[in-house]
């Protein structure tokens, strides 16, 4: 059994290495090698199937819908590492390391399944013109208690609650961070020995509900793999504590959501940030807002991946609901920090904590390109005394998102139509089996009136 170390390592037992892939879900798949077996990698050795990147949020490869599986005869690929993602593994012994890597053909190529291989591609487009895309993340998530399994429902850690109930919202509340300051040290102390640019952590407003920021890359590939690896870290620790973390969106009605904000801006050979209204092209960066804007309700489904992942857009809320900008207010779903100097950047608000890194920062940086040819209008500002009226609204169904991401051109583009198909056909697959479940709040609300 590990014990609880202050600097959270374990002690004792053989080390290990782990090469993993990205699954369509931001879940991580691979193997587990024994010590001195990690040569296999770097030869480039390791096999395997192509069809484990289309797996369902429940596991399935869904070869009826797909044709990605046992109707090929569920070929394998080559999983190739990525040297730039190898990391200790803190909370296993002493010297076990993992390493991020991509799928590829037997011809060389890369998968059109791998989330990773699709957001280098976008990456290649901004490198064709000369660009580079400077991008951070903000994740927020949850802390609860470990019983989840046993009671059927998510509660705060007990040193959050007083009898059984929450002690109120927690918004930057520190006594919040020091109820959770073990688990807290523990997230921290992972984060450094990963190398993680992590930066502030602060208490948000649900019980348990911390966010994490990560500091800019110039690599977006390592900024959504940083992303990736909080994402485990957050969980690894609070397994060590006894508690359990999620980046479900909505894990509580009561309470708020989690999102994943993106920051980003983009440099041109000279290091210059393009997106500068004083140094650079003054109008460009309300011209890349209204690209996002633009593509955002195509893209929602990846914004917003799953059915829970809906429950996060309310009115009233800090999480979006209409197409709207400003440059100053939290509600809006592109914000603009700053415009002028080499921090101009933009903010984008609408993702949850469940998004899939690679295929979000795909989406947003695709996004944007459609806004470097042109002088697009991204509307009027939203200011805190000027709310623009008639504006365009996200939408709150799952499958309205699935039908809309399917049929986009802009998400051909950007994603393949390999994918678009295959992301889209699982996803409705998801969307009708939620649609037929009868849900507690069907029998609670409806069975006694009707």
């Amino acid at each position: 059994m590990a014990s609880d170390r202050m600097d959270g390592k374990t002690d004792g037992g053989d080390p290990r290495f782990e090469v993993m892939i990205v699954g369509m879900n931001g879940d991580l798949r691979g193997k587990q090698l024994p010590p001195g077996a990690e040569a296999k990698v770097w030869a480039g050795d390791i096999r395997l199937p192509t069809s484990t990147q289309s797996l369902d949020i429940w596991g399935d490869d869904n070869d009826d819908i797909t044709g990605l599986s046992l109707t090929i005869g569920d070929p394998d690929g080559k999983v190739v590492p990525d040297r730039r993602s190898l990391a200790p593994m803190p909370w296993a012994p002493e010297g076990s390391m993992q390493v991020l890597a991509t799928m590829h053909e037997f011809d060389g190529s890369p998968s059109f399944m791998d989330p990773r291989a699709i957001l280098a591609s976008v990456l290649e487009r901004y490198a064709a013109r000369g660009l580079t895309p400077v991008v951070a993340t903000e994740l927020e998530f949850y802390v609860m208690s470990a019983d989840w399994r046993e009671a059927g429902r998510p509660s705060p850690p007990e040193s959050l609650t007083y009898r059984g109930e929450p002690n109120g919202f927690q918004l930057y509340d520190m006594s919040a961070v020091d109820a959770l300051d073990d688990y807290l040290r523990t997230l921290r102390a992972y984060a450094t020995a990963q190398g993680l640019p992590a930066d502030a952590t602060t208490a948000e407003f649900g019980p348990g509900q911390f966010e994490v920021n990560l500091l800019h890359r110039p690599d977006a590939l390592a900024a959504a793999d940083d992303c990736l690896y909080l994402k485990r870290i957050a969980e690894q620790a609070a397994r060590r504590h006894g508690l359990k973390s999620t980046c479900m969106a909505k894990p509580y009605s009561e309470h708020a959501g989690s999102g994943l904000h993106v920051h980003a801006s983009i440099i041109d050979r000279q290091g210059r940030n393009i997106l500068d209204a004083k140094g650079g092209e003054p109008k460009l960066i309300k011209s890349v807002t209204a690209g996002l804007l633009n593509t955002m309700r195509e893209a929602q489904l990846i914004f917003a991946p799953f059915a829970n992942s809906y429950r996060r857009f309310q009115p009233g809320s800090f999480a979006p609901v209409d197409l709207t900008w400003g440059s100053g207010h939290r509600g809006t779903a592109i914000r603009i920090p700053d415009k002028d100097g080499p921090a101009a950047r933009i903010e984008h608000r609408v993702a949850g904590a469940d998004a899939n890194p690679y295929l979000l920062l795909a989406a947003i940086l695709g996004g944007m390109l459609t806004g470097l040819d042109g002088e697009l209008d991204p509307g009027e500002e939203t200011t805190p005394s000027h709310i623009p009226a008639n504006t365009t609204r996200l939408t709150h169904d799952f499958l309205s998102a699935v039908e809309t991401f399917r049929t986009s051109p802009f998400i051909t583009d950007i994603f393949g139509a390999g994918y678009q198909a295959l992301y889209g056909d699982t996803k409705r697959k998801e969307a009708l089996a939620h649609l037929r479940t009868v849900s507690d709040f069907d029998y609670r609300t409806y069975l006694p009136r009707l």
